[in-house]
């Protein structure tokens, strides 16, 4: 057993006090020194955290005797200890933001079909005819992604009402929304299904659940998380690693990850070691503006 372990988890569920919810779990947290990120809102929970594996193991089973979570799936990997800087507990209107204002829209009403890491791969296999659609950010999808998934060219969650007619070709055929961990494409399979999409299922526990069972098979690179590890690369007997990013100066495959030190930039960008070694330091254009 390792000795440090990261929890990733979320539920839609009504949370009716947020803020009072932010508040006891946070004292929670802190007593298992745990660290990450955790969301609350009224339509749920959404969290990754990490500490050592005893008192994470000791969390996920309060959180597993609450009613509420006693059903949510909770994906542990293997931690390094430093994976998050401190502990932020949040009360916020959505765990993940869509910024539909004032439309009623809920994925504990309205949700895609859930679809088991086997079932798709089982029909990767047969040939059956659907559509992946991957609802993650741009950088994300560049460093790893599914054969053939379509991507609607999104740069945060929030765009996904915006791209939604780059889609409309797909509403009477069978999609398949993919994420890291499943509260993404959770949450766009239901609009989808809100907005006359007929046949919409979503990937059960996301990415990292199909990762863990298939390594390398279907999914191509490298699967990137939000936290100091910035990217998880899963082992296999039988299909070696291939790394499908590539450096944006010299297009070397890469799954290396820098934030522009240009002071007017700060993009999130793929650079070889070499090419930051050459540079000195991680610039995404030859320009530099430093004010």
């Amino acid at each position: 057993m390792s000795e440090f372990q990261v929890l990733l988890y979320y539920k839609y569920v009504t949370v009716e006090n947020p803020e009072y919810f932010r508040d006891e779990h946070r004292v929670l947290c802190e007593k298992l020194n745990l660290k990450g990120r955790i969301i609350v809102a009224q339509e749920g929970l959404n969290g990754t955290v990490e500490g050592r594996t005893e008192d994470t193991e000791e969390y996920a089973r309060i959180l597993k005797n609450d009613p509420r979570f006693a059903d949510m799936d909770i994906k542990r990997s293997v931690g390094t200890g430093a994976a998050f800087p401190r502990l932020s507990v949040k009360a916020r209107s959505e765990i993940v933001s869509m910024h539909l204002g004032e439309q009623d829209f809920s994925p504990t009403r309205v949700t895609g079909k859930y679809l088991k890491a086997e079932e798709l791969h089982e029909w990767i296999l047969s040939g059956k005819e659907f559509y992946i659609v991957d609802m993650r950010n741009d950088y994300e999808y560049k460093v790893g992604r599914f054969e053939g998934s379509l991507f609607p060219n999104l740069e945060n969650f929030r765009d996904v009402p915006k791209v939604l007619p780059e889609l409309e070709s797909l509403k009477n055929k069978t999609v398949v929304t993919v994420c890291t961990g499943g509260v993404r494409c959770e949450k766009a399979s239901g609009f989808l299904v809100q907005n006359g999409f007929n046949d919409v299922y979503q990937l059960y526990g996301g990415i990292v659940t199909y990762m863990e069972k298939y390594p390398n098979e279907h999914f191509k690179g490298s699967l990137y998380v939000f936290d100091k590890r910035i990217v998880m690369k899963f082992e296999s007997d039988t299909v070696p690693h291939e790394i499908i990013g590539r450096c944006q100066k010299c297009d070397v495959p890469t799954d290396h990850y820098v934030n522009c030190q240009n002071l007017a930039c700060h993009m999130h960008f793929l650079c070889c070691e070499k090419c930051l070694a050459e540079d000195g330091k991680a610039y995404c254009e030859k320009e530099v503006v430093t004010a």
